[in-house]
């Protein structure tokens, strides 16, 4: 059989196929296509011939798309301005999207924006390169924009505020913790990864869609030019006549807002930060020595104890408030015969739907701590807490139970504590909760055994942390008899038989009635502890650290959460006869309402502390 392939021949001849060489089938390595050119055997020529056809593949695309251009030249035409269309109308949501759920109705989309009409007027004046150039760029700056309206929006929803771009990078690391624990580490792996996708996506795609709607324009720049001086005179006209739809200007300005409202917030961190260092260095108790601190509660064990996401919407929410009322009406009763009685009010929390540490520390130490810089910079001095004021006076040891704490702690310094208890070191061997570590039911029992039940010799100042109201409210624990508790084991069948997270989580009527029956156990298991370890001598106070989130809550939430004061000792509740607050567990609707940060010192004023101010 002949093995000669060559075309090359006398001039103008054309080559002759071997009639004993079989034809090459289709999709064969050594077959040629019309192209592509054949890869030889050599490695070397393999790799220059396989870097060719990177080169010629997108080509042949190009040119197959033309063949079928001049082939269907109406489809084509159809084809492409549907893309543009639709890459305009990407550009137009980008830049009229809102930053907050509730406003995503037809009127924001409605509107003539006017950096469309900046950004367009620059494509049309450039040369075709350099439109190009700006056009990827400005997609990409668009992008930015769409990532961080989508951040706003799911910041606004859970935490009632925008997404600080300074301060709040490392809550997204305590999101995927969050799904973790919630959902599974697969899911919050996936979920990861579809952030970080959904990211290049956008910024990739609103790049591709201003080069398209560039390249629309510079078609034809006289009528592009044309086109933009009339809808920049219909923008102008709506503008004088502030024409409105369902009360939204027509003419908007929507994009330059938001960039002034991120830049004014970016200015405003900075401006922050520097003062809240020299607010937290100033201290109305900064300098008074332990002998004039708490003097009318020597001897007393005091509690200081959180109820997770107890907000007034617990209390007075039609769907929660009926069960959540009923349990606080049984409580007060049930302390009453025990000996206790309470009184209540409401404090206006310092965070929302989440950031529970923001809360607690504002509480603690009389500054409003609402973001994650003043808590870096307030629990890095050593501006005076409650804890920490009983224990400089040297009559009290301190103790911290915190269930939630599954890593190291150092802000336990600063909270004065001697001890601290994490989710580890209290013994417990039954299922978690979604994010919660442990019952509220078991951590307080674990209290009891470790700490509040042992002989001591001073008085002890107690800070509780309780988790089992942390959102996703789903499984709830129930109570058990506090004699079978153990090591949480009896746990295992009701964690197994609750409702789970994904069954509740995107129905707000559902997470409205299971978050108002975790608020009903937290509450259960902490008057029924003091009930059955509390003596002559126990001073609770108790409150939440935040409402829930804005799913639970409503979007216009206010910040208020309960906070009570139980005693037996009726001189502890006659020091606070003056604060107007109602008598029992449920603090009336007009009860008085102060900044959580007002506590600390009217709390220690009260109980006979004497100011020493200790100047920034």
């Amino acid at each position: 059989m002949s093995q000669d392939t060559s075309t090359r021949g006398r001039a103008g001849s054309a080559a002759t196929p071997d009639p004993d060489r079989p034809a090459s089938t289709p999709g064969a390595p050594d077959s040629p296509t019309p192209d592509s050119p054949r890869v030889p055997r050599s490695p070397l020529r393999r790799l220059r011939a396989l870097r060719t056809l990177r080169v010629l593949r997108p080509q042949a695309a190009r040119r197959a798309w033309r063949r079928w251009q001049a082939g269907h030249p109406d489809a084509a035409r159809g084809v492409s301005l549907t893309v543009t269309g639709v890459a305009l109308g990407l550009v137009l949501l980008a830049l009229l999207m809102p930053n907050k759920r509730e406003q995503f109705h037809l009127a924001s989309f409605t509107r003539i924006p006017v950096e469309a009409l900046l950004g367009a007027a620059v494509l049309v004046a450039l040369p075709r390169r350099p439109r190009v150039a700006v056009a990827a760029l400005g997609g990409v700056a668009l992008g930015v924009l769409t990532v961080l309206n989508l951040t706003d929006i799911e910041f606004n929803q859970y935490l009632g505020r925008s997404f600080n771009v300074i301060l709040d990078w490392q809550l997204l690391d305590d999101a995927q913790s969050y799904l973790a624990d919630t959902l599974g580490g697969t899911v919050a792996l996936l979920a990861a990864v579809a952030a970080v996708l959904l990211v290049v996506a956008v910024l990739a795609v609103m790049a591709l869609a201003v080069i398209r709607v560039g390249t629309f324009l510079g078609r034809d720049k006289s009528r592009a030019t044309r086109g933009l001086l009339l809808v920049s005179a219909l923008w102008m006209t709506c503008s004088a006549l502030n024409l409105q739809i369902s009360g939204i200007p027509v003419a908007s300005e929507h994009t330059v807002t938001m960039l002034k409202y991120h830049e004014q917030a970016l200015r405003s961190t900075i401006r922050d930060e520097r003062a809240f260092a020299r607010t937290a260095k100033a201290d109305a108790f900064g300098n008074t020595p332990g002998s004039e601190l708490v003097p009318d509660l020597r001897g007393k064990d005091m509690i200081f104890t959180f109820i997770e996401s107890y907000g007034r919407s617990a209390i007075e929410d039609p769907i929660m408030a009926p069960g959540v009322d009923r349990t606080l009406a049984a409580s007060t009763q049930a302390l009453a015969r025990a000996g206790f009685h309470a009184k209540s009010g409401w404090l206006t929390s310092a965070t929302y739907g989440g950031g529970s540490w923001l809360g607690h520390s504002t509480f603690m130490s009389g500054l409003w701590v609402d973001n994650q810089n003043r808590y870096r910079t307030v629990t890095s001095g050593d501006h005076l807490t409650l804890t920490e004021a009983f224990r400089k006076t040297g009559a009290w040891d301190t103790v911290g139970i915190m269930p939630g704490v599954q890593k190291g702690w150092p802000e336990a310094k600063w909270y004065g504590l001697d001890k601290v208890y994490n989710a580890f070191q209290m013994g417990y061997w039954g299922p978690k909760f979604s994010w919660s570590t442990m019952p509220d039911q078991y951590a307080l029992e674990a209290f009891q055994r470790l700490a509040h039940g042992r002989k001591h010799d001073k008085p002890l100042t107690s800070f509780v942390i309780l988790t089992s109201s942390h959102q996703p409210w789903a499984p709830i624990p129930k109570m058990v008899p506090w004699d079978r508790l153990g090591d949480g084991s009896a746990f295992k069948s009701i964690e197994a038989a609750g409702t789970k997270p994904q069954d509740i989580i995107t129905d707000p009527t559902r997470s409205r009635e299971e978050y108002g029956k975790s608020i009903q156990y937290s509450v259960t298991a902490l008057t029924q502890w003091l009930q059955r370890y509390g003596n002559d001598d126990t001073v609770l106070v108790f409150l939440g650290d935040h409402q829930p989130i804005a799913r639970v809550s409503g979007d216009h939430a206010s910040r208020d959460v309960p906070v009570s004061i139980v005693a037996k000792d009726p001189k502890v509740l006659d020091k606070i006869a003056d604060w107007g607050w109602t008598d029992g567990l449920r603090p009336a609707h007009d009860a008085p309402v102060w900044k959580m940060s007002a506590f600390r010192d009217r709390f220690l004023t009260a109980y006979g502390s004497t100011p020493h101010p200790r100047k920034s």
